[in-house]
């Protein structure tokens, strides 16, 4: 992150990127960690660069630390969830700014260090950082997202079975499908979408996340499908149904996402120029030069398995027989969102448009 521009222009080189591995139409992010990193390095952030940050995230400069450290705190507090930041750096970093970030873990540059961080913040789920750190980056903060929870009722193994998926493109595969009933107050239709809550297995405090599944009309993409998986109770419209049984392929999904460009289409353009101001984090003339994040999601008959890496490399310059059954299959493209314990922040977000792996 360097520079000494007066305005927005031309960022700093990129980090090389990694493989994705993505069909085509499939995806799955983090929200959360996208937010977790951005306003790490938004605690640095002064002018003009702090209040594009601001605008963006709500919150950025000195006042975003304690916002940062307790939303991490409070996403990482069941056993099921885990969330670490870690800064490595060739530049010096301030006091002040490691002070005011006390669960962030600050460091040489060492990229055999950071993958071996990666895997062990994710339990093996992602196997190191989605970019590679060249010799112009001179710090990057990443934050590690990972989810693992047991359904507080498992699908019977014997129950899975091969089934139809129709893809994204009218294509049919027969893929594992898993079979299990819903209760009741755990399944209801919104804006046209059907939405399945299938409970995770508390360690007797809180829930540890809410894992949605949302089926949208045939046609329907994911920007129309994802959000009606977290819309208001009040819209909800329960399923007239004595019982309601589900199908549900066993999948996997990774994805990287550069959100670089998305980012400067929300309006983060000092933040990557020669204009950055990061004088809060360092004093060397710093500019983010890339973010990008690998998010793995996977739903087993026992469980659901979550991970997301978010890097932000910064250079210089910058018995009773029911009569009404509804059976409700994904058997088409449809969304999985995994919501923290309250319901209310996207830890997860993913969308299934091709065959199921």
């Amino acid at each position: 992150m360097a520079s000494t521009g007066a305005g927005p222009g031309a960022g700093p080189g990129r980090a090389r990127g990694r493989g994705d591995g993505a069909g085509a139409g499939d995806f799955v992010c983090s929200p959360a960690g996208l937010w977790l990193a951005l306003a790490a390095v938004a605690v640095g952030a002064r002018e003009e660069t702090a209040v594009e940050l601001r605008e963006l995230l709500g919150v950025a400069g000195e006042e975003a630390a304690g916002v940062v450290t307790a939303a991490a705190r409070a996403l990482g507090g069941t056993d099921a969830v885990a969330v670490a930041t870690r800064v490595w750096s060739r530049v010096p970093v301030y006091r002040a700014y490691r002070e005011a970030l006390p669960d962030v873990g600050f460091g040489p540059m060492d990229p055999e260090g950071i993958d071996a961080w990666v895997r062990e913040a994710t339990d093996g789920l992602i196997e190191r950082l989605p970019v590679v750190i060249t010799p112009d980056v001179l710090l990057v903060l990443v934050n590690a997202l990972a989810l693992k929870a047991r359904w507080e009722i498992p699908f019977e193994g014997a129950g899975t079975r091969d089934q139809d998926f129709t893809d994204a493109l009218g294509v049919r595969h027969r893929v594992p499908t898993m079979h299990r009933p819903v209760p009741l107050n755990c399944a209801w239709t919104v804006g046209g979408a059907s939405v399945i809550e299938l409970k995770c297995r508390s360690d007797g405090g809180r829930a540890p996340a809410r894992v949605r599944f949302v089926l949208g009309e045939p046609g329907a993409g994911a920007a129309e499908v994802l959000p009606l998986a977290w819309a208001a109770e009040g819209r909800w419209t329960g399923i007239d149904a004595e019982q309601i049984n589900m199908a549900l392929p066993r999948m996997s999904l990774r994805t990287r996402v550069d959100a670089t460009e998305q980012l400067a289409a929300l309006g983060v353009r000092w933040a990557m120029s020669e204009g950055a101001d990061f004088s809060g984090m360092s004093p060397e003339e710093l500019a983010i030069s890339q973010v990008v994040q690998e998010a793995v999601v996977t739903v087993a008959e026992e469980g659901v398995e979550a991970a997301a890496v978010t890097a932000v490399p910064v250079a210089a310059g910058a018995p009773y027989v029911p009569r009404r059954i509804e059976w409700i299959a994904f058997n088409r493209p449809f969304g999985v969102v995994v919501l923290d314990g309250a319901g209310e922040v996207p830890l997860f977000v993913g969308w299934q448009a091709g065959v199921p792996g």
